[in-house]
């Protein structure tokens, strides 16, 4: 028999719907005290460690989430299920999936419509979540996301609809494995996986969408002496408006990494383009091509490196190296 930890953090898997057909949160968590199992075959350990709507998750919540995680890797566990609200499931699963060895399966899960809606399916992918869990193939494997019977990375996966229960999607190379006959079918595995033990999380990184006709603005706005890091989600393949290059060599000269991603759903960025604001350009001024983020996800993994301390030329590869 195995153990598993569930660490319910809130969201909408453990809101209900009002009279008003409002979606609030419960005093109780409604899917905490749920049987979910088969008797005999799993045993389940129950954590209540908070009760937030996921747009009220920090990196110091996510990193209280992985402290919990590793005491109970100390203590033996076999797995960990997170709940969690789907807004910002992503970042912390990545959070996660940076800062954890790769040891027990640690999976997340959420819902896309409340405790007591018709075809709720909050309960449903935490059944599922907990077998997967509970597989043996799913062990070395990263944090995972379970969501409507597919299996994802933590590192590419991302919300793609505002309410549809089929929201959670890999773009580019889809879900490596599905749920089926209570476990956990596995068709692909990442290449390589990194951890950083970080025991802080710094503030002051920023994200910034490009669009057309952007000036430099908002790069001025945030070149302080606070400002530890930006990610840009930039056009194409990774290019910049002309007008933004003198606020961005601005920032690059105050020594504040850039990070360039696609604002593109799917693809990568590149050093294609060489013209003024192409992504050869930018590159050659010092800007951190990373490829198969998307900005939120980079911004994560940027946060994550500084917080461990990197910089220069170590922070650069821990950043752009998202796919080998």
């Amino acid at each position: 028999m195995k153990t598993i930890l569930a660490i319910h953090t809130g969201g909408t898997i453990s809101m209900s719907q009002n009279e008003k057909g409002e979606v609030v949160p419960n005093d109780e968590n409604p899917i905490a005290d749920q049987q979910v199992i088969l008797q005999g075959q799993i045993k389940l350990i129950t954590d209540e460690l908070f009760n937030l709507p996921s747009p009220h998750v920090t990196p110091a919540v996510m990193l209280k989430i992985k402290q919990r995680i590793m005491k109970a890797i100390d203590d033996g566990i076999d797995g960990v299920v997170i709940t969690h609200g789907t807004d910002t499931l992503e970042e912390t699963a990545y959070f996660l999936d940076l800062t954890l060895p790769n040891t027990i399966p640690v999976v997340l899960t959420g819902a896309m419509r409340s405790s007591n809606e018709i075809g709720s399916d909050g309960l449903y992918n935490f059944r599922n979540a907990i077998m997967v869990a509970a597989t043996d193939e799913s062990y070395g494997k990263g944090v995972l996301v379970v969501m409507n019977d597919e299996i994802h990375t933590a590192r590419y996966v991302t919300k793609t609809h505002t309410t549809n229960v089929a929201t959670f999607r890999t773009p580019t190379f889809g879900p490596i494995g599905i749920v089926t006959q209570n476990k956990a079918k596995y068709f692909q595995e990442l290449i390589r996986t990194e951890v950083a033990d970080i025991n802080h999380v710094v503030s002051g990184v920023f994200l910034i969408k490009a669009y057309a006709g952007m000036d430099g603005e908002l790069f001025d706005a945030i070149n302080k002496p606070e400002t530890k890091g930006l990610v840009i989600e930039g056009l194409g393949a990774g290019n910049l408006p002309p007008q933004t290059l003198p606020a961005v060599k601005r920032l690059i000269d105050n020594k504040i990494p850039i990070v360039l991603v696609s604002r593109c759903y799917n693809g990568v960025a590149q050093d294609i383009y060489d013209y003024e604001g192409g992504g050869i350009q930018l590159k050659k001024m010092g800007t951190i091509l990373c490829q198969g983020l998307n900005g939120q996800k980079a911004r994560i993994k940027l946060l994550v490196g500084i917080s461990d301390g990197l910089k220069g030329k170590r922070l650069a590869e821990f950043v752009s190296n998202a796919i080998s």
